[in-house]
């Protein structure tokens, strides 16, 4: 399926001027309860975890251009490390033309959900399946209920993709359909992940767990093009400018308790005996300049969940890097196709 993608040479403009308001009629924001799991203890500090939807329905009487006329269910986005629900308004507009609800869910630590660090810059969490218990619980409650009956579909990126993974190991059943962008089945750390495990153990049982990850920052107003080399400019402009608007979305670098809780993540989703549990279809992208998650182990991934009968499909993309929601049209046009055609097929599309 195909759609109209937003000009970059006035990118800014059109989303202050067409997307924004049309997301803002149907948007509705929301509160949850942090999931509660045998094993989990309680959160380290209260409070509850935001998300913001958008109504099929009430986009359809906007009568955009380029809009469908059909509702073909939910898709629930799972965004990436330090990352939050205001960066994917444009997949929201994507989503939302092509007939979908779509319901964002900002992880604990991150946009508006319950924090338990006071610095806005860092991500701090105590066990990683707090992340996979929380997505789960949205998705069966306030992602069924936008779904309708209908499919329920599954988007995410990086961080969101390791924990999506999670998921779709534990809840075979839940979606219908997914879509892995990047996913960190593995992180780069940037030293071999079995001595970066080892290291954050040991500075996570001197104290400091909650203290900012060596050689990363806090975040700055300041952006430096060279760091996203053949990205869109105006995309990565306009995501830099909602982070300086909104100390909500300041979020910025990793705790050594994150760092371990991160690759514990990989370790488990990685495991022969979990990607033998998955049933939802995937189509999983890899970028292949991607700086922040390891091509390798989704390679692996995608083997083990097919092994054991599962229908996973990798798409590799050469030229993109890590976030390819904030590549070029000529890239991310393709790659928009793709998912819209894989949400909306009867089975595997061949790509």
């Amino acid at each position: 399926m195909r759609v109209t993608l937003i000009d970059e040479h006035d990118y800014a403009a059109q989303m202050a001027t067409k997307v924004l308001p049309a997301l803002a009629k149907c948007r509705v924001e929301g509160w949850m309860e942090p999931a509660s799991a045998p094993g989990l203890p309680a959160p380290a500090t209260s409070g509850k975890l935001h998300y913001v939807c958008y109504d099929a329905a009430k986009f359809d009487v906007l009568h955009e251009d380029g809009a469908t006329a059909a509702f073909r269910g939910a898709v629930v986005i799972s965004h990436g490390f330090t990352e939050f629900a205001a960066k994917y308004a444009e997949m929201v507009w994507y989503f939302l033309l092509a007939g979908y609800s779509v319901c964002v869910f900002e992880h604990r630590g991150h946009g508006y959900s319950a924090r338990d660090v006071a610095n806005p810059s860092l991500v701090w969490i105590d066990d990683w399946h707090r992340y996979v218990a929380d997505l789960a619980k949205f998705a069966s409650t306030v992602g069924k209920q936008y779904a309708d009956g209908f499919p329920l579909n599954l988007y995410c990126h990086s961080m969101g993709g390791g924990i999506g993974a999670g998921v779709l190991e534990t809840h075979p059943t839940l979606f219908d359909k997914a879509v892995l962008s990047c996913p960190m089945i593995a992180p780069v750390t940037g030293m071999p992940n079995w001595l970066a495990g080892a290291l954050a153990n040991v500075l996570c049982g001197v104290g400091l767990g909650r203290h900012i990850v060596f050689g990363q920052g806090e975040f700055t107003p300041e952006l430096n093009m060279a760091d996203h080399p053949g990205a869109s400019e105006a995309r990565v402009r306009w995501f830099q400018q909602q982070r300086i608007d909104d100390v909500h979305q300041q979020t910025y670098a990793a705790t050594f308790e994150w760092v371990r809780q991160a690759l514990r993540l990989s370790r488990a989703v990685q495991r022969p005996q979990a990607c033998a549990e998955i049933e939802t279809p995937i189509l999983l992208f890899q970028a292949g300049r991607d700086m922040w998650v390891l091509n390798e182990p989704q390679n692996r991934f995608v083997n083990e969940v097919n092994a054991d009968g599962g229908d996973a499909r990798l798409v590799r993309i050469d030229d993109s890097l890590h976030e390819i929601f904030s590549m070029p049209n000529v890239i991310l046009g393709p790659y928009l196709e793709q998912i819209l055609t894989f949400f909306g097929s009867s089975e595997m599309a061949q790509f």
